[in-house]
């Protein structure tokens, strides 16, 4: 039997939350769930174990590759959810008949994934989705990620400290189709452009070529990526485009909802899950230090994946590691840390029923009260209610409770107010 010590260490990859992290962790799941219901979502969950097989009908994407898989007692082949799209469109493929379209549905899911450890991605994270599934128009776009911008803000985030790329997945392919590109290979061609800025254009060339493709397509495409504007995409595409259309009326919405200021054309946003099928987008911090910050698109086709009918959907899925690290470094590790709620203490025993009382009364008010569980000096008492999270203390002694009046402290200003103590 083994000897060596136990770890103390989270599992690689994975992650505890101190006090400390909660209150992070707590400031961007506020912000989601109060965005969400803004934006009118109904909250939905799922379990966290799925079918390896229905995880898999994804074929040749790269988080095939990642998934934690097992096979339980019974032979059966399960795997720990990598993403939660999947199961959204089980969950919707379920009920089709009984739902009343379309649907706005957001989580907050716990997601893992075996991969490669860089700034910005674990190997488990949490992430928010919102999913807007039987609606085609581009209004369900702008609706998505003008709740994700309204997240950002209820969060702290400037609304000129990033920016949100979009573009359209159909548009690349009638580029593509113009460079004589035949439609079946778009799959391919996509992840491997994706792969842009993750390696060099030499390798992403030999992908290509592995494709089939030869010297002069694989030049073109190349050229594709170096388009700047929505206007020059349109050259080339043609003015009939209705991927270039839905752009347009994309932008035209972003200025009702006055997110419009955030949002860019960018042919080079192409998302490497094949199951996008036209707008596409990726948030980013303005300076392009981090990782992206949410992304996304329209998925008309997952659910006859899943042996469901031809559905229009749009999606969201926004990490929260990225944003923490962006969040603490921008607004500093102490932001999160703002003081709230009361801390009550006593000097004797005898005055612990008056503490309790009182501490008692002010939850009733609505007050949070983070109760001493023994007696303490004052000293004692005051410097545990400052490194606390309190914004307040009482300390009852003695002659407080003679009195039936005690002094209720800002520990911040040391301002001071009386205030009555409950009568037994």
């Amino acid at each position: 039997m083994s000897t060596a010590p136990v770890s103390f260490s989270p599992v690689r990859g994975m992650r505890d939350f101190y006090p400390e992290d909660m209150l992070w962790r707590n400031r961007v799941f506020d912000a989601w769930r109060s965005a969400s219901a803004a934006f009118g979502f109904q909250p939905y969950d799922a379990c966290v174990v799925e079918s390896l097989e229905l995880l898999q009908r994804k074929s040749g994407e790269e988080v095939s590759e990642q998934i934690y898989h097992f096979e339980d007692k019974s032979g059966r082949r399960l795997a720990l959810r990598p993403e939660m799209t999947p199961t959204l469109a089980r969950m919707i493929a379920a009920r089709r008949g009984s739902l009343a379209f379309p649907v706005k549905w957001f989580t907050t899911a716990q997601c893992f994934r075996y991969e490669r450890m860089t700034r910005g991605r674990k190997r488990e994270h949490y992430q928010w989705n919102m999913d807007i599934v039987g609606e085609q128009a581009v209004t369900a776009e702008v609706e998505i990620l003008a709740a994700a911008a309204a997240a950002l803000q209820m969060m702290g985030m400037p609304d000129d400290s990033y920016k949100i790329h979009v573009n359209n997945r159909a548009l690349l392919a009638e580029l593509l189709h113009n460079t004589g590109i035949l439609p079946e290979h778009h799959p391919a061609v996509f992840l491997a452009l994706d792969k842009r800025g993750k390696i060099n254009d030499e390798e992403i060339e030999e992908l290509l070529k592995a494709e089939g493709l030869g010297s002069e397509p694989i030049r073109r495409t190349f050229e594709l990526l170096e388009v700047q504007t929505l206007d020059q995409a349109e050259a080339l595409a043609g003015q009939d485009s209705p991927a270039v259309r839905r752009l347009r009326e994309l932008f035209t919405l972003a200025r009702l909802y006055g997110i419009d200021d955030r949002l860019v054309f960018d042919i080079s946003v192409i998302r490497g899950l094949a199951y996008y099928t036209d707008i596409v987008f990726e948030a980013f911090d303005i300076g392009r230090r981090f990782r992206a910050i949410f992304g996304g698109g329209r998925y008309d086709n997952l659910l006859t994946t899943v042996g469901g009918d031809p559905t229009p959907a749009v999606g969201l899925g926004f990490g929260d590691v990225v944003i923490m690290e962006i969040l603490k470094e921008m607004l500093g590790d102490q932001a999160a840390s703002a003081r709230s709620g009361v801390a009550v203490g006593y000097m004797f025993q005898e005055q612990r029923d008056a503490a309790m009382r009182l501490a008692r009364k002010l939850r009733t008010d609505g007050e949070q009260v983070d109760v001493m569980l023994t007696h303490l000096k004052p000293k004692q008492f005051f410097a545990r209610a400052s490194a606390g999270t309190s914004a307040e203390a009482v300390f009852i002694g003695p002659d407080d409770v003679a009195k039936g009046v005690v002094r209720r402290k800002n520990l911040d200003t040391r301002a001071e107010t009386e205030i009555r103590l409950p009568i037994a």
